[in-house]
């Protein structure tokens, strides 16, 4: 396709979008939430009356690798371990019966941890973006000692936001890039 014809389907595609100044064309507002309604429907049709969460996303790094990932889980089943502590007392490990969300919550103390640290969280960023060795790392700015970013590539490999692939190469594993973007945008303000 040439630089023009690509031109004028994007301009076309942008005038559907905005509408090209139609007035009967509905324009999406701050309360079309689409996938909180898609979820609405799938808890209802399960019959999940305590609700239920759902993250997603459609990544593509500038690697050019490309990630899809979605997760839910229902509410019942993420405080269940609270319940049990109600119940018996003392808690216990409600992840036993399948292995889902439902364990105590300071299983995922290690993981919160391992994010707790800005220079970890610009290893992620640099390892998402391409930088895959502790070499490459070390050779940015501010980044510390080569002894203190292999510190921090072991605390991050050890909560299972980092793998090692071939000779000292590091990435983000798959099922992990969409969360850890999620957790991120969680936790700005």
């Amino acid at each position: 396709m040439e630089l023009e014809e690509r031109v004028s389907e994007l301009e076309r595609r942008l005038t559907e979008l905005v509408g090209g100044g139609r007035s009967d064309v509905q324009r999406p507002t701050g309360a079309d939430f689409w996938a909180l309604e898609g979820l609405k429907q799938q808890l209802s049709g399960a019959g999940a009356t305590d609700g239920g969460v759902l993250y997603a996303g459609v990544v593509r790094l500038p690697t050019g690798e490309r990630y899809e990932w979605q997760y839910g889980a229902l509410t019942e089943r993420l405080l269940e371990a609270r319940a049990l502590d109600e119940v018996d007392g003392h808690g216990g490990d409600a992840a036993g019966r399948d292995g889902e969300a439902g364990a105590d919550w300071s299983d995922a103390a290690e993981s919160f941890a391992a994010l707790g640290h800005p220079m970890r969280l610009r290893l992620l960023r640099e390892i998402l973006g391409g930088r895959r060795t502790a070499a490459e790392l070390a050779a940015l700015d501010e980044t510390g000692t080569t002894g203190q970013i292999y510190h921090h590539l072991r605390l991050l490999t050890g909560a299972g936001w980092l793998h090692t692939k071939g000779r000292g190469r590091y990435e983000v594993p798959g099922a992990r890039v969409v969360p850890l973007l999620v957790v991120l945008t969680a936790a700005r303000p």
